[in-house]
């Protein structure tokens, strides 16, 4: 069992989280932890203009509310979002914050992937804890 279990949560249609969410909540110890993580693209500074003042604020809140309603089952999970690049965050956030396996859902690799990488396999090759991915 796993003391602090990671879930990346993409909210598109290629990625659903509900089996990584399933499989952590399999996975973890009695009193661990599950933190299901949101990435949030950086805005340009060209955009920033134009994104209404507190619109950033509000639209992470409300993301963390849908994060911390797909977890509401487990006593400790919690929903957090923050901002950068997806795998390269996923894989510094787990390593920052003492995370032991990441549960990570992946959609079928096509022929982009191999030039482009997709973030599970980016997080597959650079975490340095366990890691589970789910289809």
């Amino acid at each position: 069992m796993y003391q602090h279990i990671l879930v990346p949560v993409a909210f598109d249609d290629a990625h659903d989280p509900k089996e990584a969410i399933a499989v952590a909540r399999r996975l973890v110890a009695e009193d661990g932890q599950v933190t299901l993580l949101h990435v949030m693209a950086n805005v340009p500074n060209y955009v920033i203009n134009y994104v209404p003042k507190g619109f950033q604020e509000e639209a992470q809140a409300a993301i963390v509310a849908s994060l911390e309603a797909m977890g509401a089952e487990m006593p400790n999970a919690r929903g957090v979002v923050t901002e950068g690049s997806a795998g390269k965050t996923i894989v510094n956030w787990a390593k920052n914050e003492d995370v032991d396996c990441i549960v990570i859902a992946s959609h079928r690799p096509g022929v982009q992937d191999i030039v482009l990488g997709s973030t599970a396999a980016q997080v597959v090759r650079h975490a340095t804890c366990a890691i589970h991915v789910t289809r």
